[in-house]
């Protein structure tokens, strides 16, 4: 039976066998006739595509489209956009957010999740919340990087944080007014995305799978109350205790083994999208834990719902379709990419879709009603398909990419070819713009046993190669890419500078907007690509930028930092820009038309960090090649493949803490610098921590990376 036409009214016929499951493969009804609109649910401020004055939701309306209508500023008056004003953010280690902008107020979230009000025409803070996470979050402080977004409804603004919670905030004071607690307080899944408002209610998802034994799920609270209104699990749990519904007892035949003692994973870290026209939440989910299928299910299967879009009944929570990009993933491509909803002209019919360009590679145009894949081909270089069998819906997939017994080079890499950096839509030209990424990752599982293989609780386990080796700054690229859903094809691309790029926003005046990891943020024609206009942020860029106005002027703004899932962790290809934690400061940059504003005039350049060589240290090479396959399990996350890092933590190369043992052992052992977001590691011995040091003195003595930073 086709695996990506599930839908809620056969869930009996889906258990049962042989032609009654296959008619469970028709769509129940048409688009139009399955339209549910509930007015009484709708947010009138998040549902309002023509009126662009504010930007309540992280992709402004529940079309998640990225799109501002107002045209104020268009393409043939940008050269006079200038800086307005800009807000420093010292201390702030992670700044990959995108703002929120209501009736003149900004709103964002960074650091470990704190939240900010600013008067978006000065650039004068009103209030700060401060959830001090660090304070609870122990082993959860090991994989998080802070808050991508917030939500906004009825005075109230919503962050998730990193210990797990899900905080209600006062928008006007910014006092706590509800906290709920949403994971388990003794694993290390935490808060990374923005929650999303519905009905009366607050979505949030968690992260975590990576780092130890999960099952996904998302959660609906009451918006005023915090109550707990319904959850939805995206993976089975043990069928021992037996299952919440028909739903998770159905996908548990698409698993073997004993998955559950692995948690399963599928994650909702980031996608999540609400349409009020079929009341419908669409969910993306994340990859498998651990990502190497062999170990998880060793029978096969399918393992839904990893790496699926999932359509829930907003009202209930209760399961309505799925379409499973990914089958039995094994390669960390998940699908929690933004999801885009658009109404779009196919064969001379007007289809209401979801527009997905996920990690791996292809983008994908699917009825929102029913689930029905539409079309599916690749926008970046893909190797580990040959393509997409829009019958069944599954991908084609190319000979040897499940490494058995062997080295398995493939594009995409796990990085993906776009990651949680949204694109954004233009209805006007009907393209989406996706910040690409292209790079090939070499998979394998050498050496592993899957029969023996169990979770190291707090360390990386993907069940593949450990993160030890380093790559060139050469390795990879990125792009902006401009893709027409409807006619299938590529319209424009350009070729943008080093590895990690950006979120896109377009506008009504034929632009979009988008930074980069070197500091640009610039301004592009919609419909051409041609480059109009540039601003140097001195500061990486991850997050996408806003556009709002107050008092008929529009304003532009972006959060520049460069500390984030991905400009952490991916060495010499994040390090190259040149951006150094504790030199160089987050920033809020704001524009309008005319604006003369200038940057603080002693802002620091790009530079490469100094390793500290320390000539008395007498290097052990056995210590050091114990210490780096624990740096690969612990540390690279933050502190960067091969101990090459950038913007997120201290390059511990060029750090004196790992000179002196006893100091050492007080950041990380004691945990002295929680507050700063450093997790503390009581498990490691003396011993753990000494082969710890002689691998980062190994890597300045081989001095691995080059130390000058990308030419701009």
């Amino acid at each position: 039976m086709p695996y990506a036409f599930q839908f809620r009214y056969s869930i009996a016929l889906l258990l049962g066998a042989g032609t009654l499951a296959l008619a469970a493969c028709q769509p129940s009804q048409n688009s139009e006739s399955r339209q549910t609109t509930n007015l009484a649910a709708v947010d009138p401020m998040i549902a309002n595509e023509a009126d662009g004055t504010n930007w309540p939701s992280y992709g402004r309306t529940y079309s998640e489209q990225h799109y501002s209508p107002l045209e104020e500023i268009n393409a043939s008056n940008i050269d006079r956009l200038g800086l307005a004003w800009s807000m420093e953010l010292p201390g702030a280690h992670s700044a990959a957010t995108v703002p929120l902008a209501v009736d003149g107020i900004l709103y964002f979230a960074v650091g470990q999740s704190v939240v900010h009000a600013v008067d978006a025409v000065t650039g004068k803070e009103l209030w700060q919340f401060d959830p001090q996470a660090w304070k609870s979050a122990g082993k959860k402080l090991r994989h998080s990087w802070g808050a991508r977004g917030i939500a906004y409804w009825e005075d109230k603004i919503f962050v998730g944080t990193t210990d797990g919670r899900l905080v209600a905030i006062d928008a006007k004071t910014g006092k706590e007014i509800w906290s709920q607690l949403t994971v388990n307080p003794d694993d290390t899944s935490s808060i990374t995305g923005a929650p999303r408002i519905f009905r009366g209610m607050v979505i949030i998802g968690n992260a975590g799978g990576d780092v130890t034994a999960l099952r996904g799920y998302v959660t609906a609270y009451d918006a005023k109350t915090g109550a707990q209104q319904w959850r939805f699990y995206t993976v089975p749990g043990d069928p021992a205790k037996g299952f919440e519904d028909d739903t998770q007892r159905m996908a548990a035949k698409t698993w073997t083994g004993e998955w559950w003692k692995f948690g399963g994973g599928g994650n909702v870290w980031n996608a999540i999208t609400y349409d009020p026209e079929f009341d419908t939440i669409y969910i993306g989910t994340g990859n498998g834990a651990p990502w190497n299928q062999k170990i998880r299910s060793p029978g096969g299967g399918d393992n839904l719902f990893l790496a699926s879009i999932v359509a829930l009944d907003a009202k209930t929570g209760k399961y309505r379709w799925h379409y499973q990009e990914v089958p039995q993933n094994t390669w960390d491509y998940n699908s929690v990419m933004d999801m885009t909803l658009a109404d779009i002209m196919i064969g001379g019919k007007r289809r209401k879709v979801i527009i997905h360009a996920p990690k791996n590679g292809f983008l994908y145009v699917i009825d929102r009603a029913t689930g029905k894949l539409i079309s599916a081909d690749p926008f970046s270089k893909v190797t580990w398909a040959k393509g997409v069998d829009l019958k069944t819906g599954r991908p084609i997939e190319a000979e040897g990419m499940r490494f058995d017994g062997r080295n398995s080079k493939i594009r995409p890499a796990s990085s993906g070819a776009h990651s949680w950096q949204p694109q954004s839509y233009n209805p006007k030209t009907g393209l989406v713009y996706i910040p690409t990424m292209q790079l090939e990752e070499e998979y394998s599982d050498k050496g592993i046993d899957p029969k023996k293989w169990a979770f190291t609780p707090g360390q990386v386990n993907m069940g593949v190669r450990d993160y030890d080796s380093d790559a060139p700054r050469s390795a990879g690229k990125t792009t902006l890419l401009a893709w027409d859903p409807v006619n299938k094809k590529k319209v424009w691309e350009n070729q943008n500078p080093g590895f990690w790029n950006g979120g896109t926003m377009t506008t009504g005046g034929n632009l979009v907007f988008q930074g980069l990891g070197n500091g640009m943020f610039n301004a592009y024609a919609a419909d051409t690509g041609k480059k109009l206009w540039s601003f140097n942020a001195l500061m990486g860029i991850n997050g996408a930028p806003i556009s709002y106005s107050v008092k008929g002027r529009q304003y532009v703004t972006v959060v520049a930092g460069w500390g984030a899932s991905g400009s952490g962790y991916m060495g010499s290809l994040a390090a190259q820009e040149g951006w150094v934690s504790r030199i160089h400061t987050n920033r809020v940059v704001t524009f309008a038309l005319d604006a003369k504003g200038k940057l603080p005039a002693d802002l620091p350049p790009p530079q490469m960090v100094k390793p500290i060589d320390d000539a008395t240290f007498k290097i052990d090479q056995k210590r050091a090649a114990v210490g780096r396959q624990l740096f690969a399990k612990t540390c690279f996350m933050c502190h960067g493949v091969g101990a090459v890092a950038s913007g997120y933590a201290p390059d511990l190369r060029a750090s004196p803490v790992p000179l002196d043992a006893a100091s050492f052992k007080q950041v990380v052992v004691d945990g002295i610098l929680e507050e700063q977001g450093m997790p503390k590691y009581p498990e490691f011995t003396d011993k753990d921590l000494e082969d710890l040091r002689h691998y980062l003195r190994w890597t300045v003595k081989t001095n691995r990376t080059s130390m000058t930073p990308a030419p701009r």
